[in-house]
């Protein structure tokens, strides 16, 4: 028990901290792609001449604020679930079934992770955006050190959007390990000793 609360508490500091960062990048991201889209809007339906970026923009926008977000959600219980079989169930039959779907998870993220960083380092992370332009560029490599910058303007690559879908693997694999190890210290009997994942605020008064 001592030894399962010791390896929470340091993925509890990293997901109370990181997450709350990727939240508010995630907010941004929401700001700046609807703001895009009626960039978009303006200049197709009223100007007649639409813009060769805001598209790629949003997705962008979109792409990042989900890898940043989901973990967020996934953390929570925010994600959509079927849990009424389980809720059903006597408690402790309950979280053994938790904890198990808890470790299929984790091994589904666990094959995401090598694919996300295909998608990143591979042939289709090397081609560029048709439009976007950003004043640098990370290269992400299979060799030490593994990252690259490189100053100036450039087309942005497509690496660079799809290195969301590596990020947010990463993080949904931590937040999982952290949910693993909490069911287990649940099933042990040590739950109540357990600090409750905190909730934003605008969350708690939805509630």
């Amino acid at each position: 028990m001592a030894l399962l609360k010791a390896l929470l508490l340091p993925l509890q500091l990293w997901n109370d901290v990181i997450l709350k960062i990727g939240r508010g990048i995630g907010i941004v991201a929401i700001g700046l792609m609807v703001a895009a889209i009626l960039i978009q809007v303006f200049f197709r339906y009223v100007l007649n001449n639409a813009l060769p970026w805001p598209d790629e923009a949003a997705r962008f926008m979109m792409l990042w604020l989900t890898g940043l977000m989901a973990p967020t959600a996934y953390r929570r219980g925010g994600f959509v679930a079927i849990d009424l079989a389980v809720r059903a169930l006597p408690e402790r039959i309950g979280a053994i079934v938790s904890l198990f779907l808890l470790v299929v998870a984790l091994a589904v993220l666990l094959v995401a992770l090598p694919i996300g960083w295909k998608e990143v380092t591979g042939f289709s992370g090397s081609f560029t955006t048709a439009s976007l332009q950003t004043v640098f560029i990370i290269s992400f490599t299979d060799g030490f050190p593994w990252l690259s910058f490189e100053f100036g303007w450039f087309k942005m690559p497509r690496s660079q959007m799809m290195a969301s879908l590596l990020v947010g693997v990463f993080l949904l694999i931590v937040v999982n390990i952290e949910l693993i190890i909490r069911s287990l210290i649940v099933l042990l009997g040590g739950g109540e000793d357990l600090r409750p994942i905190p909730v934003g605020e605008d969350e708690i008064m939805a509630e």
